[in-house]
């Protein structure tokens, strides 16, 4: 069998034949050249499994390259070698196609682990596995609205780079769902997945669970720990609620990407790390930057792609669809035979503005499970709430004064809706006032309350409490 090949374009003879040596050692057949011009020759002549390119080059730059194989070979990933901290560069070289990128001086581990990589996705390409996967992946995106169809398109194109992609959209979409297939389709599909929550963490811990720490190095800390992005390595770390991060920790954050290394807590040497960076928050990251809320140089960084997730009032055409899956699923975990909706139902649920999403869709479901007599679902049985009974999140935001949290408005309990609404407003009513008395403090609020952090944010949303 022939071995793989690869076609290394840099001007500086050293790294030139540090990538040769190294790449070799990984049974890897190498070509070198110097120059836009032989760069363009070799490629007119030969094909190649993966691209590694400088940035500046004696005729030209390593922009050029990049488009040129994005153009005559799609197929073929390209690295991009940059000088150490030249962010801005590797940035515009991952827009324009490139699979990653490389820092000078080149950290050998590093490099191995991106050339595997990137030999993965050329292989799954050629084999056709990458399309066999998004298939069985994107079974699990529900719905054949224009708009998801879109978005299911989107998620094929970013699995095949590992640019970092910020998933935007409302709260309820299914953020975390689009994070999920856009890692099972691309080459880390074998590498773990790791979800967190920036805004369920206390800020003091936020650098021991980034990063790790030392045993020793703070009180409490009796044995080594491994940080998040440790965890993630070979894979692929989202980061959900990003905005919530504190200002201090969004600059831990950006040295960690730019570098792709991490330094515990007590140690004293950085970890090189192999990670691609997913995020994605339900709050307008450009008006935060705005606002000086969140690092600009950070939000470009992990903005350099934008996905993003049409709420549900945007693909109405998806609701019943949705509902009979949500449905069936439910019946699966509960034992019960599947719930149907009768016309009437499905009229109110596809004339509805879902300011929840496909999590409001679903708590409406399963208490409408509950509520139904029989299997039929009627429209009596969603208690969809009457349109102006609640306002949407946008509405409460706009009423807030500058640098003050928005005060929820929240209906005085009363039997008269029902149980559910009697309870429901029991709840409003204790979950406010926690709040208030935390001074908007959610970590504090929960504990007040008795319930976890993430018991807490379920009942904000499934109140409607902004």
């Amino acid at each position: 069998m022939s071995l793989q090949t690869v076609l290394v374009i840099d001007d500086e003879r050293d790294i030139r034949e540090l990538l040769t040596i190294t790449l070799g050692r990984m049974d890897l057949q190498v070509e070198a050249v110097g120059t836009v011009a032989d760069a363009r020759r070799a490629l007119s002549e030969n094909s190649y499994d993966l691209c590694f390119t400088d940035m500046r080059l004696p005729d030209g730059n390593g922009q050029e390259v990049i488009e040129l194989i994005a153009e005559t070979c799609p197929d073929t990933p390209v690295a991009m070698i940059t000088a150490y901290g030249n962010v801005d560069a590797a940035v515009n070289a991952l827009k324009a196609g490139a699979f990653d990128f490389v820092s000078k001086p080149v950290d050998i581990q590093m490099l191995r682990g991106l050339v595997r990589t990137a030999l993965r996705l050329a292989e799954e390409k050629r084999e056709g596995g990458a399309a066999a996967k998004a298939g069985g992946s994107g079974d699990r995106l529900i719905g054949s609205s224009p708009a998801m169809e879109q978005v299911r398109a989107t998620i094929t194109k970013l699995a095949r780079n590992q640019a970092p992609v910020y998933i935007a959209g409302e709260s309820g979409v299914g953020k975390e769902l689009v994070a999920r297939l856009i890692h099972e389709q691309g080459p880390r599909a074998s590498g773990p997945f790791v979800p967190v929550n920036c805004g369920a963490i206390p800020s003091e811990l936020m650098e021991s669970e980034f990063f790790g720490h030392r045993k020793g190095s703070f009180t409490g800390a009796g044995a080594d720990k491994e940080g998040l992005f440790q965890a993630a390595q070979g894979g692929t770390l989202f980061l959900d609620e990003v905005a919530e991060l504190p200002l201090h920790m969004q600059v831990k954050l950006l040295r960690a990407i730019q570098e792709k290394a991490v330094r515990p807590i007590g140690g004293r040497d950085e970890i090189p790390v192999d990670v691609r960076i997913l995020s994605a928050t339900h709050k307008n990251l450009g008006q935060l930057v705005e606002q000086g809320q969140f690092r600009q140089d950070l939000f470009y960084r992990i903005n350099v792609i934008e996905l993003r997730v049409p709420p549900l009032r945007e693909r109405r055409g998806d609701v019943p669809q949705l509902a009979a899956f949500i449905l069936k699923t439910l019946a699966g975990k509960s034992g019960q035979e599947v719930g149907r909706l009768s016309p009437g139902a499905l009229e109110s649920l596809e004339s509805y503005d879902f300011p929840g999403n496909v999590r409001e869709l679903e708590n409406i479901l399963e208490r409408a499970m509950a509520m139904s007599d029989g299997t039929s679902i009627e429209a009596s049985d969603l208690m969809l709430p009457q349109r102006g009974a609640r306002p949407a999140p946008t509405d409460v935001a706009a009423t807030a004064t500058a640098g003050a949290p928005a005060a929820p408005v929240v209906a005085a309990p009363s039997a008269d809706g029902g149980l559910d609404d009697y309870i429901s407003n029991i709840e409003r009513t204790a979950i406010v006032k926690a709040l208030e008395e935390s001074r908007y403090n959610k970590t504090a609020a929960a504990r007040k309350l008795g319930i976890t952090f993430r018991a807490l944010r379920y009942k904000l949303k499934k109140l409607g409490i902004d």
